[in-house]
């Protein structure tokens, strides 16, 4: 009967992820189908976490996000968890052996954003680690299935990755984090005066993350090479998007990829997947 508790909260998991993004169910169905569940369970903890923090405002959101921590820690001591989302996240963790100083530095990222506003150098590199960086370690985890060479020599670019994802995020989000939350991530930068100079710095730093990424992309198993690829192609295609527009622009409105050109991403990555090209 445990077999079928796992089962039902990874479902779970998997229900999470299709409703809040579109983007990465797309990418995960994309992997070989023994990545999918595990990869939900991931996806599932991150969001909800992320929920608390970014949406929860009409709430205590520091007794919420404490009450989350703890009940996160607790499952991963006990081996269970009455709530769905905490019992596949901590079944993925032992199945896949995640590092707990992982987690410790993603509930760092996270508790952050309750409390600053404004990020210098340090604090930005930190968040970004925690909040993105450490995300694509345990998915790398979940590819590797336990080859620690393999862990080992792509933990740099799937760094790369993650953050390259999250400081997209960043210039996408720049209104709202900016409107909603009282947030500027990017240090140095003034959102009531941000300028083309400081948008092409912010750009050239994460055009270096996406070139150093996708190395490690055409090194990744072939049953994760194809998700992995599908991600990166939309979030550069988003970047792309970004990139014309004026600095303006990005302070008035977030920009999106249509559903449209997802798919047709998604039929570009299948055929270059199949012939090999990747």
């Amino acid at each position: 009967m445990m077999a079928l508790f796992n089962q039902t909260a990874l479902e779970c998991s998997k229900l999470i992820t299709e409703y809040y993004s579109t983007s990465f169910t797309l990418g995960i169905k994309t992997l070989d189908r023994r990545f999918h569940l595990p990869i939900y369970g991931i996806y599932g903890f991150v969001r909800y976490a992320d929920e608390i923090v970014d949406t929860f405002f009409d709430y205590d959101q520091k007794t919420l996000f404490e009450r989350f921590k703890t009940d996160t820690y607790l499952a991963l001591e006990e081996g269970i968890s009455l709530n769905p989302i905490l019992q596949s996240f901590q079944f993925v963790v032992k199945e896949y052996d995640i590092d707990y100083a992982l987690i410790d530095a993603f509930l760092k990222s996270m508790e952050m954003d309750l409390y600053c506003q404004e990020y210098n150098a340090q604090t930005y590199v930190e968040y970004i680690y925690g909040s993105a960086e450490v995300v694509g370690l345990m998915c790398l985890k979940v590819f590797c299935e336990g080859d620690v060479a393999m862990y080992n020599r792509l933990k740099e670019p799937a760094c790369k990755l993650g953050s390259a994802f999250q400081k997209v995020n960043f210039l996408r989000d720049l209104k709202s984090d900016y409107v909603d939350r009282g947030r500027v991530y990017f240090p140095g930068v003034d959102f009531r005066d941000f300028s083309r100079d400081a948008k092409r710095l912010i750009e050239a730093d994460i055009q270096r993350d996406f070139d150093d990424a996708y190395k490690g992309i055409l090194d990744l198993p072939r049953g994760a090479r194809m998700g992995v690829y599908l991600a990166y192609t939309y979030y550069l295609t988003l970047f792309k998007k970004i990139k014309q527009l004026p600095a303006s622009r990005i302070q008035e409105a977030r920009v999106r990829v249509p559903d449209t050109k997802k798919v047709a991403l998604l039929a570009q990555t299948y055929l270059k997947h199949q012939l090999n090209f990747i």
